[in-house]
């Protein structure tokens, strides 16, 4: 039905006779002319239709937006005084010679225009319609470019695509597993999978030594606005490759993608552990461009009579961390207890405050509240550890170290936005070195995953002292974002099942869970280690888009719930008979009274 795309129609095409379909973006009759915009897929083409065909003529002027149309018509030269720069096809157009209406469109439910105000919910129910918009379909196209790249790359370097199940078993892997009842096992369910993590390192016990999969991954847990229910990951393990190499090679693929899709060379991404990330920003996925950085002052302030300062100060679980925001001190009191009330959704209970209105002054050039607990020499010790200047202010951090993690690396982001000091596009690093496991509510708990390897120690080391151990663990992060994280996995049945124990899995437990792996790794399994990327993070980073939702073709809203589809929907009873479910209705307040 077509000779050409809309959008790739050029100056090389002149006096060619082209036939196009696509819909109507925009008509406009001018003095007995008839101009329309034609869209597809790969953009916008100008077609002019004359009266001199007055049959075609009078069904161009019947055209409205979104009319599915076949246009045949002759490529020429745009006048000079017409030529459009902003357009991929803004020096020619198409002379309209013939025009059938393919489909009507009836009117629009939402606005198409490029400064479109639709609300999500409108979007997401009537996404077809989202989608035509070239914005939208741009962002579609780039993914499909991605995931291209991705597998040439793999496929060069002797990775196999090989797929694994959606009905599995489920994991432990920190989220709520969807659960699908099995009909054939009245009572049973498979849990469809979080990530194909077992099965990937059951390749590897099979000899598959370098696998890859752009998969589907499923978790049901809270939303935010980065996260879906249903999510697609570049899965990737390895046999007989340590860490370093891992990173190496993925390092290597990342940075082939962005050169050849954005024509940005990323360099080399720095290293950074854990330690050294939370202490300087507050963050396991610090943001580079931000030059902002977090200062420890917990020893100049443990004698002063000040609790807010000495009680977090001398409690070997506290924090006191202080924050430079240079030229900082024009900030009014109403933005400082903005600040306030920022770290406080945090769980911080306070923001002190220092501004060096005039360094030359000594103690008559520092304003602050809680100066009158501080000695001159502590300021200017707090000053000189700092790097303050006049005009800075200094912004305090002080109580559990994780909460002031969080809070006062929240709190630099949001500095660093308001005082405009990103610096560079592009700022990617290697996390490494994470704790094997973090204490919640008195047990432990593992940073990463079950599976993923200690460094350096034996299973009965890794028993005597867990809270203190590392794990052979990696995050790829680009401008703060965790892009993807990985692991050296565990390859002997005596780590695993220490693993099992510290995490209070129990060993009748971890038969029923994970008695297959814990079996298979008695068949000489060799060294692994892997890696998963959030595929459609990286594609919200690589086109500028605000949310994941908007490189999704349909995605879900923030509560899990599809407006197209209207899904999630109530099932069939004679389903639910069938498989042996009973629905226990939401009992109603006053039902409950």
């Amino acid at each position: 039905m077509r000779s050409h795309y809309c959008g790739d129609i050029n100056k090389s095409h002149l006096g060619q006779e082209v036939t196009l379909v696509g819909w109507v973006n925009r008509s406009r009759d001018l003095g007995g002319v008839v101009f329309l915009d034609l869209r597809d897929r790969e953009g916008l083409v100008q077609v002019v239709y004359d009266p001199d065909l007055k049959d075609v003529f009078d069904v161009a002027s019947s055209l409205r937006g979104e009319f599915c149309v076949q246009v045949t018509g002759l490529v020429r030269a745009r006048p000079d005084s017409q030529i459009n720069s902003q357009m991929k096809t803004g020096e020619i157009e198409v002379l309209g010679k013939g025009l059938t209406i393919i489909n009507a469109s009836a009117p629009l439910p939402l606005s198409m225009d490029n400064h479109q105000n639709n609300s999500e919910e409108q979007r997401l129910k009537y996404r077809y319609l989202d989608l035509r918009r070239p914005e939208m379909a741009e962002r579609l196209i780039f993914r499909a470019k991605v995931t291209s790249s991705v597998r040439r790359f793999l496929d060069s370097n002797g990775f196999l695509d090989i797929e694994t199940p959606i009905l599995t078993k489920a994991t432990p892997e920190g989220a709520r597993d969807y659960l699908v009842p099995s009909r054939t096992y009245k009572g049973q369910f498979f849990a469809l999978p979080q990530s194909p993590q077992l099965f990937k390192q059951l390749l590897m016990m099979s000899g598959f030594d370098r696998y890859y999969q752009i998969v589907k991954c499923f978790r049901d847990e809270d939303l935010r606005a980065d996260r879906q229910p249903e999510f697609t990951q570049i899965d990737i393990e390895t046999s007989f490759m340590t860490s370093e190499q891992v990173m190496v090679k993925t390092e290597e693929m990342m940075r082939g993608l962005f050169l050849e899709l954005l024509n940005v060379d990323l360099g080399e991404f720095p290293r950074m552990t854990y330690n050294e990330a939370m202490r300087r920003f507050g963050s396991d996925k610090p943001d580079l461009r931000n030059p902002l950085e977090l200062v420890d002052v917990a020893d100049l302030l443990k004698d002063v009579e000040f609790a807010v300062f000495n009680g977090p100060a001398n409690d070997e679980e506290g924090r006191v961390a202080a924050l430079r925001i240079p030229n900082g001190a024009t900030l009014s009191r109403k933005q400082i207890d903005d600040y306030t009330k920022f770290v406080g959704i945090y769980g911080a209970k306070g923001l002190a405050w220092m501004k060096i209105n005039d360094l030359a002054a000594g103690m008559e050039g520092i304003q602050s509240p809680v100066l009158k607990f501080l000695t001159e020499s502590i300021v200017n010790d707090i000053i000189s550890r700092t790097g303050a200047q006049t005009g800075d202010i200094i912004l305090f951090g002080a109580d559990k170290a994780n909460v002031v993690a969080e809070a006062m690396g929240a709190l630099r982001l949001k500095a660093g936005e308001d005082f405009d000091l990103l610096e560079g596009q592009w700022r990617p690093l290697w996390v490494i070195d994470f704790p094997m496991f973090e204490k919640i509510n008195g047990g432990f708990h593992a940073v990463h995953h079950p599976f993923t390897a200690p460094r350096g120690v034996t299973a009965a080391e890794l028993e005597a002292n867990p809270a203190n151990r590392v794990s052979d663990a990696y995050d790829m992060v680009l401008n703060g974002c965790e892009l993807g994280g990985g692991s050296v996995r565990i390859h002997n049945a005596e780590m695993q099942s220490a693993v099992f124990r510290i995490l209070g899995i129990e060993e009748e437990e971890a038969k029923e869970k994970f008695g297959f792996l814990l079996e298979a790794l008695r068949y000489g399994t060799p060294p692994h280690a892997g890696l998963a990327f959030g595929l459609d993070r990286i594609i919200m980073l690589m086109t500028g888009a605000s949310s994941i939702r908007d490189v999704m073709a349909f995605p879900k809203t923030t509560t899990a719930a599809c407006p197209l589809t209207n899904a999630p929907g109530f099932a069939n009873p004679a389903q639910l008979t069938e498989l042996g479910i009973k629905v226990i209705e939401k009992v109603k307040a006053a039902d409950a009274e």
